[in-house]
């Protein structure tokens, strides 16, 4: 798939693209989300040969930057950023692809809290930096032709230096083709909008979970009015969203203990691929509100 930002399954529902019920049942690779910041991605650079990190930015189709020396690094970053990037160009192992990673923190310690979730380790990691892996890039010529694929054959091995967080996980087995068939009988009714109106959408959707504003049909019809819209793609929204909440409960991972203000969560969530595509399964509300309101670290750049 191209470098692109992961949806929630069941924002994908409201133009019509009905390929996500498919997805729920075809099974495929899940993986587990670490909530680490800033995104890092480091190999080497097909354009040149050489070794390199950066964050996000590498893939910039304008003001590109990728860092190939410590000298680079200064000049394109500077504040914590930097000091990350110094540190994962002197650890990060020499590899002849490229991936992504999200970065946690720096060694000697057992708790870290790189964002919105408190990961506690069962011991403390003597490693110089703790980062988790979960996506390779693959491009013939110029890093801003890469496409992204999930980690699911690479397993990284910890270094004296590095500590590579990547769980496993698994999924309890439950029926959900009752559910499925409802909602594809119910998208029968719709009248789906277009990727301009979802857009919008999405974002009133997000200001409501944001807000903890109950997301009911009383939400919906208001939404649906100001947008002038069939209420009904909203109703399958939300019903596609409890398919999702649903199956999240059956996922879990041997990852590190993860907290959000102190109660203990499953995690940020999981990603599943399989021929249908890519989306991510996060509890909006318990995750997503609390990643509003307190997200530390937002790196774009």
């Amino acid at each position: 798939m191209k470098n692109t930002h992961l949806q929630h399954p069941e924002d994908s529902i409201l133009t019509g693209d009905l390929s996500v019920l498919d997805w729920f049942t075809a099974g495929g690779h899940i993986s587990t989300k670490i909530d680490g910041a800033p995104a890092i991605v480091w190999g080497t650079n097909p354009a040149n040969g050489k070794f390199f990190v950066g964050t996000k930015s590498v893939f910039n189709k304008v003001k590109i930057k990728i860092n190939h020396s410590h000298e680079e690094i200064d000049a394109n970053h500077d504040g914590e950023v930097a000091v990350i990037l110094h540190a994962c160009f002197d650890n990060l192992p020499v590899i002849k692809f490229v991936a992504q990673c999200d970065f946690i923190g720096f060694g000697w310690d057992d708790t870290y809290c790189p964002n919105t979730i408190t990961y506690k380790f069962d011991e403390i990691v003597r490693q110089s930096i703790i980062v988790a892996p979960h996506t390779f890039y693959q491009c013939e010529n110029d890093l801003r032709d890469a496409v992204a694929y999930p980690l699911q054959h690479y397993k990284f091995c910890d270094t004296e230096t590095v500590k590579f967080v990547q769980p496993e996980c698994w999924q309890v087995e439950t029926d959900f083709s009752t559910l499925i068939a409802f909602a594809r009988q119910m998208s029968t009714t719709c009248e789906f909008i277009t990727a301009k109106q979802s857009a919008r959408v999405q974002r009133q959707l997000n200001a409501c979970i944001r807000q903890a504003v109950l997301i009911d049909d009383l939400t919906l019809e208001a939404i649906a009015f100001d947008n002038q819209i069939d209420v009904n793609v909203l109703r399958l929204w939300l019903l596609v969203k409890k398919i999702k909440d649903q199956m999240l409960c059956t996922l879990h991972n041997d990852g590190p203990k993860a907290y959000i203000n102190q109660q203990q969560i499953d995690g940020e969530g999981y990603v599943m691929t399989n021929e249908f595509g890519m989306f991510k399964f996060v509890n909006r509300e318990q995750f997503s509100h609390a990643n509003f309101n307190q997200g530390r670290f937002q790196v774009s750049n």
